[in-house]
């Protein structure tokens, strides 16, 4: 095993830290203040070719993968960004430049891929306010008539609303009560976001304030046949393999942030000096904490690594990538609370920064995947336990 970066991988988080740090962390802080998409940040990052970095040379991207996408994402997340980062590179190249690269058409492909390697932004429409984890029980659904589909249902937690161009909206083509089997009759289109039919409204949320959540409504809204991406009825298995890259970029930005939470302890612990004079960093009950959580993010950062690779080499990554991020969500966790109550008072002030850390990161214990969900899973597929969902 070799564990190394090569010389373009180094190039590529180097270029990517300069870019995160010619913004920093106060540029994140009134971005979170004002609620404000990070349009000057993404803006950049397609000037350096960054966000498309995993798609092909013939759409104009670099050609590269889910590793050097990880990379990028961690970086970022490390310089100022933090968890939301992942949220960030969701929304343009994984869903809409990974599902349309590995289930769009030639034509999707050359109409799209380029676009997203410029910055465009695509939604996913998944979660639904009756089924939440159990993705399966969706409802939304799309009736075939002349000439296309009728869509119907709601979904929630729909990200960048404001931002996407399009939304790739997984629903029901078969119900489940007639379909064969619960993972049949599922499929995915790629709609516009500004169709009559499909409206949209924010939800006020503790955190991940510069990327909107919303909940998003289809009231007969007119899908075309061309928009269909992938098998008629048979999107669940391209849904999953969409979302393990979903979990990668996840945890990439959870170590990035954990990172930079240990690095704002560190740097303060050394600086502070109470009673005796000596700073606060040399008490062991202040380095215990951080460096449990350096440990723990460390081994997240090496299994995240490891379900890139496998991803890339288009192998089985699921439960790497699952158990990655629930280890990151919680190593990331306690990074950024022990960082404030390193800091005291001055770690609940919105100069220090850490408080929009710890109210962003607390999202990704629940989200994209629960981690009781992630359990649930490991216990099926890797340890053949009974299913108890």
């Amino acid at each position: 095993m070799d564990f190394r970066q090569t010389d373009e991988q180094r190039l590529i988080a180097e270029t990517t830290r300069q870019i995160g740090k010619s913004f920093g962390l106060e540029y994140w802080r009134q971005l979170d203040e004002k609620k404000k998409f990070p349009s000057e940040l993404w803006a950049a990052l397609v000037d350096a070719g960054l966000t498309g970095a995993a798609l092909p040379e013939e759409y104009g991207g670099s050609g590269l993968g889910m590793t050097e996408m990880a990379i990028i994402i961690e970086e970022l997340a490390a310089s100022g960004g933090g968890a939301t980062v992942g949220q960030l590179f969701m929304i343009g190249p994984i869903f809409g430049g990974y599902s349309i690269l590995r289930f769009g058409s030639e034509a999707m492909k050359t109409d799209f891929l380029p676009r997203i390697v410029k910055g465009e932004i695509i939604a996913l429409g998944l979660t639904e306010p009756n089924a939440g984890s159990n993705s399966l029980a969706m409802e939304t659904f799309a009736e075939k008539v002349d000439g296309g589909w009728r869509l119907n249902g709601a979904k929630m937690w729909i990200t960048g609303m404001d931002q996407a161009s399009k939304i790739l909206v997984a629903c029901r083509t078969i119900k489940a009560a007639d379909a064969p089997k619960r993972t049949d009759g599922i499929s995915m289109f790629l709609i516009d976001v500004k169709r009559q039919g499909l409206t949209f409204a924010p939800i006020e949320k503790m955190g991940t304030n510069t990327l909107t959540s919303s909940n998003v409504y289809f009231d007969n809204v007119l899908i075309e046949d061309h928009e269909l991406i992938g098998r008629l009825h048979g999107g669940w298995h391209q849904l999953v393999e969409i979302l393990n890259s979903e979990r990668i970029a996840t945890t990439a930005a959870l170590v990035g942030t954990g990172r930079l939470g240990v690095q704002l302890g560190v740097d303060y612990a050394k600086e502070r000096r109470v009673f005796d004079g000596k700073p606060i960093g040399s008490y062991q009950g202040l380095q215990f904490p951080i460096a449990q959580a350096f440990i723990e993010l460390e081994a997240a950062r090496l299994l995240n690594f490891k379900s890139s690779w496998l991803f890339d080499q288009g192998e089985p990554a699921g439960a790497e990538a699952n158990a990655a991020k629930l280890i990151a969500a919680r190593a990331a966790e306690l990074a950024v609370d022990r960082a404030m109550q390193v800091m005291g008072g001055m770690g609940y002030a919105k100069e220090s920064h850490v408080e929009r850390l710890w109210r962003d990161v607390r999202l990704f214990r629940i989200a994209p995947i629960a981690e009781e969900m992630v359990l649930n899973f490991v216990a099926v597929h890797n340890l053949g336990l009974p299913r108890s969902y």
